[in-house]
């Protein structure tokens, strides 16, 4: 699961990092990190599934409302340091509750209008927010000198981001950047209704067609992002490859007799689902891209296998990752006794998750731009 949440996250990435080096400057580059924002915690069947999904998106981005994930990632996996942001955000509950629309915007303004928030738009009618209640309230965003991001919520998804671009640049007008599109002063748009890896393209052709740039929108995902994927997706398997019998006894040999260890799935009805036998390391090639290779006769790991031990038998290592370590923690060198791995396979303690995210935004970018199978086994070398 988190695997597949973190690919589809990434190529997400992509997709907007693609448009941003068409049509962003680089000094407006920073504003990448939080361009897809995750909205799926509501969906979510438990919390604990919201932490692991939430958690695998923040590797690609920092934007999140999923603070259960927020939180995990932050105290529990990257010692105590921030991984995940947001900003003030209206909802319909919010805007409707007021007697009027401008009401409303008014006192989000009035709240958080020094600082970046959004308002959702479409409470009634989104054209005439738009048309009549945006350009009533300029003044008085433009006095509090914050960044207003609209919010379309239903309705064509490409319609409504265009109408909201048009209209935040009638009302607060715009520079050409030295790429030649368009910037919204002060103000932006989110989408964040039916946002899809394909639908999420749709919008970036059509706003830089318009000749808008790209840092002028953002992206929420919800069920897109933590619900609408499942392990077939990405074809996800884990097989058994080796056995190591309770009395210690193994073998590299192949399968032959009922002595060897080495094992592998070989459906004849479907050989997509054949797996890999045996012991295998992950190594580097000449390229940066970690390939799979059997490990060698004498049983002794590639010297770059950069596959870590990190459970075994319900050992694990004592995590240094935490704000505080916890109390129950088992110590590593008691999690070393009567292991019957070779020293070179010790347990690795984690990396915090900065170290990890740092890592994956370097390696993806040396993995096969045509090939997402390969960028996903790679995600999943770091879930796993």
């Amino acid at each position: 699961y988190p695997t597949t949440v973190a690919t589809l996250s990434r190529r997400a990435r992509d997709l907007i990092q693609n448009a941003y080096e068409q049509t962003v400057d680089p000094e407006g580059f920073w504003s990448l990190e939080s361009r897809l924002h995750d909205f799926g915690f509501r969906g979510c069947t438990s919390v604990e599934q919201s932490v692991i999904g939430g958690s695998a998106h923040l590797l690609n981005f920092t934007g999140t409302d999923t603070m259960s994930a927020a939180f995990y990632a932050q105290f529990q996996l990257n010692r105590g340091k921030p991984v995940g942001n947001s900003i003030p955000a209206s909802e319909h509950s919010v805007m409707t509750a007021y007697r009027t629309e401008k009401e409303a915007m008014e006192a989000m303004i009035a709240t958080f209008g020094e600082g970046v928030f959004a308002c959702v738009m479409d409470s009634y009618d989104y054209q005439r927010a738009l048309e009549s209640v945006l350009p009533e309230v300029a003044s008085f965003k433009l006095e509090k000198g914050g960044f207003l991001v609209l919010r379309p919520d239903s309705g064509d998804m490409v319609d409504a981001v265009l109408m909201g671009l048009r209209s935040a640049e009638k009302v607060f007008g715009s520079d050409k950047n030295k790429k030649g599109y368009k910037v919204i002063r002060g103000c932006g748009v989110i989408q964040g209704d039916g946002i899809s890896y394909s639908s999420l393209k749709r919008i970036l052709d059509a706003v830089e067609k318009e000749g808008f740039s790209a840092q002028n929108c953002a992206f929420g995902m919800g069920g897109g992002l933590l619900q609408k994927l499942n392990r077939d997706t990405l074809s996800f398997a884990t097989k058994l490859s080796h056995i190591v019998y309770e009395d210690g006894t193994e073998s590299l040999l192949p399968l032959v007799d009922d002595v060897t260890r080495d094992v592998m799935k070989y459906p004849k009805t479907d050989s997509d689902k054949i797996s890999m036998p045996g012991v295998l390391d992950v190594v580097r090639n000449e390229k940066g891209i970690p390939m799979v290779y059997p490990r060698s006769a004498d049983g002794v790991p590639h010297k770059d296998n950069i596959l870590k031990v990190v459970y075994d038998h319900g050992k694990v290592p004592r995590s240094t990752t935490a704000h505080t370590l916890a109390p129950f923690t088992p110590d590593i060198e008691a999690a070393r006794v009567n292991r019957q791995l070779d020293s070179s396979d010790a347990l690795e303690e984690w990396p915090i998750f900065d170290d990890i995210k740092t890592r994956v935004a370097s390696d993806w970018e040396r993995l096969p731009k045509t090939n997402p199978s390969e960028r996903a086994f790679y995600l999943c070398m770091i879930f796993n």
